[in-house]
């Protein structure tokens, strides 16, 4: 028997699968192949080309800045914005990629100081800005490089640079447009000042992080009492502090109108005031440690009271009153009700200063070190001050608690150190005129932020603050384009001027403001309008580069034809609420009167496997590169679509290799869809729907659910989603069940019941590529080339989506397969019993018996016995009316009137099939082979 199975060759007729498509996928060497051929059939210029004409959908590119390597954000970032541009094109629209770059700054400025103090150089100003041109430049290529090699398309060739001439002169005709409409004003106003950096700071570049300050409680001697508030000369008020270094510069003390106060009296008769519902951690704090109460009375009641300087009482140079006023930032949160005021150095503390008329002191310099208006301190800086002020309080006996807390503190996000709130003369974008807070927060409410909670998170941001502080005292920028008198030191700010110096900046670069006199941009018989003076002086400070980067929606989506204002989408880190998204939200609301996107999408933090911010300092920070030369673009793209990103992501090796493993699944599957597809010709060998068997026929109507599934997915974003319905079809209906049952008839059976398959593969095989194609750009690439040829596109990124095809439907309706696939779960667990007793090895071992007490369900499987033979993969299926009593190893489905058995196939095992038969041994050419293998080798052979 077995000498006549060898010679007559039957594995010789078994059609296995056959294919070029390699199971190993070796994406670090097949990637940059295919990238050098993309690179050199331009096939993003031929994506444009295909799909002109069709409605735009416009990804607007937060630019990041041009400084060192890519991290893994960044990559992630990159990588998500590369799977909503290719998913929108492959939607049907016309959906183009600008990468842009952010150029101008402190940390590439502070960068090339030190190259050239590494140099023992002192550069001047044009050396300083050239150098950080040439650096900014450089790290373009080298993060375009690293982008593309992650597999983004986009227009890589021509990308913006807030650096270029165009850019820069677009920032300044945008900031003529504010200057005209009048938001601009310069002004003496209390900032976040980094003295580090030597520069003001705006909101957009503070992190938040635990500081220990120092926490004191100080009294403030009665100086006038015209109301007797305290009946007795012997009066101070408390006050309680985290800053003791702003004490030289206070101007005043304020309360809350509407909280109740009390006046206490200690045991040695002086009185004490502060919120009666603080009593309880203040009252410790008196001399003595006990006191009564005289008397109990609201804020409002408090009008007139003026105190003494502190420090006066040490030091005469600061015996001066400190008057009582009312302001509605005073709480009891914290500390005693009653808040010390210093004009010069907070923002609620200067309102209440403008508006009262008091001096806006600032005695600290751009070091942060006091100056001769804070006697005793001179030289020192704030931080060095602390502990000489505390110690003269407490010589002077006003200190009566001396403590630490540890809060949340702005430091800047460039070089992490503290700030200070200093007043000095700064330009500001004004919220409040026209409007202009108001309307963006309209704008707000009319885009569709996503996750939704980013429009709460933007809504407060925009809501509470303060005026934009639009300069810088830097010089790596775009400077601000005003001019002074000589003689009087008037300001000259006129729309005209500004756009006359955007029209040189255009030709020349921005450095053509540092390069020439303040007359080469001035007309002839320019004049002063307060002295007449005809000598003026340019501004020295640059703008903000928030407004740079926030230009970007007038620099680039209004100037390049392939793209439109305002853009369909802005996707970036959940810090741009205060970052891009803000700055970028207020200059388009202020000149086009509309927010510059229809939709906000934000990514939550990278962290390390222990739940860490990733953070050079911290040593966690995992090259993108890195994972791409172990694993592959690929790889890291399905790791990043995995996960949703509007939370955090965790990094960690073992899930790459997780990733890894799932990417091998779907690339198993694609690749036995291409195998068993080899000499199939679609343009011949298609079947029409009429003819394919009730199986094929619900894959069919499944693909149909699943391209409907991940369609809308991709529209809403989800790609989280979207992956795992896809790595679920590849690797559970597909792998684990479909194509595993179509193995008998692929590769054993004849020709109509192997193309009756074969046009489902193919069908199957098509849209999976297509559905690849945004996550997995290589490998969808790889899969199209080796599907069997017709007249389609030279990539499947020129493809759109397969279309929806709405008269596909379940074979029998939906509810019959429902009905046919519950009986897989029973079945398979008693299969898995005869398996674990060793009675069976295969499933194809066994056959099953089902009784049936119901005449429909009897119809129903007496119809689809050879159906139900395939999708269960047993030999045989044998259907019996009636009940069959209790017995071992039977499953009952009572709510059908359905019990289930499963027990040895009768019959011998076919040679070529390995289907149990009665009918093998009967022909005697073929004795070891079933009829239905027979009828194949008799006919077409199946091929």
């Amino acid at each position: 028997m077995a000498d006549s199975t060898k010679t007559k060759g039957y594995a010789t007729t078994v059609h296995l699968p056959r294919t070029d498509f390699a199971m190993r996928a070796n994406l670090p060497e097949r990637e940059p192949r295919r990238l050098a051929l993309w690179k050199a059939t331009d096939a993003y210029g031929k994506l444009r080309a295909l799909k002109a004409g069709r409605p735009k959908f416009i990804l607007h590119d937060g630019p990041p800045y041009s400084n060192e390597h890519i991290h893994l954000g960044t990559a992630v970032n990159k990588i998500v914005k590369d799977f909503i541009v290719r998913s929108r094109s492959m939607l049907g629209y016309d959906a183009p990629y600008v990468p842009g770059w952010d150029n101008h700054g402190m940390p590439i400025e502070i960068y090339v100081t030190k190259e050239f103090r590494a140099q023992k150089r002192e550069p001047a100003l044009p050396a300083i800005r050239t150098r950080a041109r040439e650096y900014a430049a450089h790290y373009v290529g080298v993060q375009s490089e690293e982008f593309q090699r992650l597999g983004g398309w986009g227009d890589w060739e021509r990308p913006y640079l807030t650096m270029s001439n165009d850019y820069e002169a677009a920032i300044l005709e945008l900031f003529a447009d504010l200057v005209e409409s009048g938001y601009v004003y310069r002004g003496l106003r209390p900032i976040h000042w980094c003295i580090v950096c030597r520069t003001a700071l705006a909101e957009a570049e503070l992190e938040y992080h635990a500081r220990t300050s120092p926490s004191i409680t100080v009294r403030f001697p009665l100086r006038e009492d015209p109301r007797g508030v305290f009946g007795s000369p012997r009066g101070y008020v408390l006050i309680w502090t985290t800053t003791p270094w702003t004490l030289p510069a206070n101007q005043a003390v304020v309360v809350h109108r509407d909280l109740d106060y009390a006046v206490y009296e200690d045991a040695e008769g002086d009185r004490y005031l502060f919120a009666a519902e603080t009593a309880e951690r203040v009252l410790p704090l008196l001399p003595g440690g006990e006191a009564r109460l005289v008397r109990r009375l609201p804020g409002r009641d408090l009008a007139g009271l003026v105190f003494s300087h502190p420090l006066g009482a040490r030091n005469p140079a600061y015996d001066r009153p400190a008057p009582l006023f009312f302001a509605d930032h005073v709480s009891v949160a914290e500390g005693t009700g009653v808040v010390h005021t210093a004009p010069g150095h907070g923002a609620e503390d200067f309102e209440v200063g403008r508006r009262e008329g008091l001096e806006i002191l600032n005695p600290v310099d751009e070091d942060g070190r006091f100056n001769e208006r804070a006697p005793g301190y001179e030289g020192k800086t704030v931080w060095e001050a602390n502990p000489l002020i505390m110690d003269d309080l407490d010589a002077a006996g006003h200190l009566l608690e001396r403590g630490e807390i540890q809060h949340s503190y702005p430091h800047d996000w460039r070089c992490k150190s503290p700030v200070i709130f200093r007043a000095t003369v700064q330009w500001f974008l004004a919220l409040e005129h026209e409007g202009l807070r108001a309307r963006a927060l309209r704008e707000i409410a009319r885009t569709r932020w996503l996750p939704p909670s980013g429009e709460g998170r933007i809504t407060g941001m925009v809501a509470g603050r303060p005026d934009w502080c639009l300069s810088r005292q830097r010089v790596w920028g775009v400077g601000i384009p005003a001019f002074f008198c000589f003689a009087c030191k008037e300001l000259l700010l006129e729309p005209a001027l500004v756009r006359r110096v955007a029209a040189a900046v255009r030709e020349h670069g921005s450095d053509v403001w540092y390069e020439r006199p303040a007359a080469a941009f001035l007309p002839d018989g320019t004049a002063c309008a307060a002295c007449g003076g005809t000598d003026f002086y340019k501004e020295v400070d640059i703008l903000d580069v928030w407004f740079d980067s926030g230009a970007s929606h007038r620099a680039v989506l209004e100037t390049r034809p392939d793209l439109g204002f305002p853009a369909d989408v802005y996707f970036e880190g959940l810090d741009q609420h205060r970052g891009w998204f803000n700055s970028s939200l207020l200059l388009a609301v202020a000149t086009r009167d509309r927010a510059p996107y229809r939709a906000v999408l934000t990514h939550g933090w990278m962290l390390d496997a222990e739940g860490r911010a990733m953070h050079k300092s911290q040593g966690n920070v995992i090259s993108p590169m890195e994972v791409v030369e172990k694993l592959g673009a690929d790889v890291l793209r399905l790791w990043t679509a995995s996960t949703d990103y509007a939370g955090d992501r965790r990094f960690s090796w073992d899930a790459l290799e997780q990733t890894a493993d799932a990417y091998r699944r779907i690339r198993n599957t694609c690749r036995f869809l291409l195998g068993n597809l080899h000499g199939f010709d679609p343009a011949r060998d298609v079947l029409p729907e009429s003819r394919l068997e009730p199986f094929d026929g619900y894959a069919l109507a499944r693909l149909e659910d699943v391209k409907r599934e991940a369609r809308a997915a991709l529209e809403g974003y989800e790609f989280h989603q979207f992956t795992h319905l896809l790595v679920n079809y590849c690797a559970v209906e597909l792998s684990g069940f479909y194509l595993d049952a179509l193995k008998t008839r692929l590769y054993t059976r004849g020709r109509e019941r192997r193309r009756s398959a074969q046009t489902v593969l193919h069908a199957i095989a098509d849209t999976l590529a297509r559905l690849l194609a945004p996550i997995l750009p290589f490998t969808a690439e790889e899969v199209w080339e080796h599907l069997p040829k017709t007249d389609k596109e030279e990539s499947v990124h020129f493809c759109d989506m397969a279309p929806e095809i709405a008269s596909r439907g379940y074979p029998g309706g939906r509810e019959t397969w429902e009905r046919l696939l519950a009986l897989r779960p029973p079945v398979q667990r008693l299969l898995e019993r005869m398996r674990a007793a060793g009675e069976i090895g295969a499933a194809a071992d066994a056959e099953l018996t089902v009784w049936a007490q119901d005449a429909s369900e009897q119809a129903l499987l007496e119809s689809a016995r050879e159906t139900l033979r395939e999708l269960l993969q047993v030999s045989n299926v044998r259907l019996k009316g009636g009940d069959p009593g209790p017995g071992e190893g039977r499953e009952a489905l009572p709510e059908r009137g359905l019990v289930l058995a499963v027990g040895r196939a009768a019959g011998q095992k076919c040679e070529r099939c390995w289907q149990y038969r009665e009918s093998v041994g009967r022909n005697e050419i073929h004795p070891t082979l079933c009829d239905e293998c027979i009828a194949v080798l008799e006919g077409d052979g199946g091929g």
